[in-house]
């Protein structure tokens, strides 16, 4: 094979948005943390947030190079291994992990924490896609459907525990890259409907679901021109939906958290708690709001410098931007992540290989829900779940597991395989 310079073929419309959005980010998290006590500090003061934030974007570019100057098939060859190693440094969580604000997420370093969670996505999304490159592998079978579900998930089994919710929640996604790859559409269905039966549980009593979901399957039996109806499968499907409706009331009080009852609670207006729980979305809202369409200017946000959003340099960062930048500058930094996933998806449709072009849909759906949910969070039209915003959001371990996401795939693409076989 012959090894072509990997800094001609690079995709620098990736790298250039990268670099722009780590920028940006940092921008950001230094606008919400710098003192404003009039007192000079430098930006690479490592006492301050923003100076932290400087060092994890001075050691990415080392990440970056050792990713692109390792032989591109490492990552398909040892990705069972890397799976592995990462499953057991979530279980390792569970022994000797650091305990901050009631979640076991992190492994303490000195002063610094590591999150391995952020790290676990890459690992399963190269193990998915080693897993769907296998000629033999049927999406259309049982058994491969249960393997792939169990490659996807089973990182979920040891996050909820932690728990990490919001970190949990980003593993649906590979629902989507498995769809893609032929399996069935009634899990599609079947995921969006339980959704939505859950949410409406909430807002109405089960017996009325249940009564609606019994006319509208009627309807539907009657009113199939399929001759040999089932009425055993629509007997089924009753019961089903009665039983999950009836549930959602025990789940609800029972598994669920206390402070995850009463975000979904304000998200759904049935209760109001502006100075407690539902503080940080109210303020965020206020933030946002106030930026009108072109923000305030740099340095400039009122809600920001008084300190009123917390966590604004992590979870709520797009906060910053809102009042700031407004619904123009808000309006960009959505452009430039949706113009990100955009280009991966292009990348990954010009595949030669099943892996890198698996591994490729992975990449752009994990980008594309993590901004999803967090701008959604913020906005107050999804619950609070503590999902950052990639490249933006405060944090080495965030950073860095984004960061190695994107450039295994950028590297796997700079050495596509052509119809000869070379590199």
């Amino acid at each position: 094979m012959k090894n072509q310079s990997v800094s001609n073929n690079l995709d620098w419309v990736c790298v250039f948005i990268f670099c722009t959005l780590v920028f940006l980010g940092w921008l950001n998290i230094y606008s919400s943390t710098v003192p404003t006590t009039g007192v000079e500090t430098s930006i690479f003061d490592t006492t301050q947030y923003y100076g932290k934030q400087m060092i994890f974007i001075a050691l990415s570019f080392p990440i970056i190079m050792l990713i692109l100057f390792t032989d591109a098939k490492f990552y398909e060859k040892y990705a069972s291994v890397i799976f592995i190693v990462s499953l057991l440094s979530l279980a390792g969580l569970f022994v000797i992990g650091k305990t901050i604000a009631g979640q076991r997420c992190w492994y303490g370093i000195g002063s610094f924490t590591l999150q391995p969670s952020e790290f676990a996505k890459a690992a399963t999304s190269l193990a998915l896609a080693k897993y769907l490159s296998d000629v033999q592998i049927n999406l259309k079978t049982i058994e491969d459907q249960v393997k792939a579900l169990l490659v996807a998930f089973l990182p979920v089994l040891l996050i909820l525990p932690q728990p990490d919710p919001g970190s949990a929640l980003i593993y649906s996604v590979f629902i989507l890259v498995l769809h893609r790859e032929g399996l069935p559409s009634w899990y599609l269905w079947v995921g969006f409907s339980a959704i939505f039966l859950f949410v409406m549980s909430l807002l109405f009593q089960p017996i009325y679901l249940t009564l609606a979901a019994a006319i509208i399957i009627l309807l539907v039996y009657f009113r199939s021109r399929n001759i040999n109806r089932n009425y055993i499968f629509s007997s089924i499907l009753f019961m089903l939906i009665s039983g999950f409706v009836f549930s959602v009331d025990y789940v609800f009080n029972n598994v669920f958290k206390q402070h995850h009852r009463d975000r979904f609670n304000i998200l759904l207006g049935k209760s109001v708690d502006l100075k407690g729980i539902g503080y940080n979305t109210n303020q965020s809202e206020i933030a946002i709001g106030s930026g009108g369409w072109f923000g305030k200017g740099f340095l400039e946000g009122t809600q920001t410098k008084g300190g009123f959003v917390p966590e604004q340099h992590t979870d709520y960062i797009f906060t910053t931007v809102g009042e700031e930048w407004g619904f123009i500058g808000s309006f960009f930094v959505i452009a430039l992540f949706l113009g990100l996933v955009l280009r991966i998806l292009y990348l990954a449709e010009h595949q030669k290989t099943k892996f890198s072009r698996v591994y490729g849909y992975c990449v752009a759906s994990i980008l594309f829900i993590h901004t999803f949910v967090n701008v959604a969070m913020v906005l107050g039209i999804f619950p609070t779940i503590g999902v950052p915003l990639p490249f933006f959001s405060y944090g080495g371990s965030g950073l860095w597991g984004f960061t190695i996401l994107l450039f295994i795939f950028l590297k796997m693409d700079a050495n596509k395989v052509n119809e000869w076989g070379t590199t």
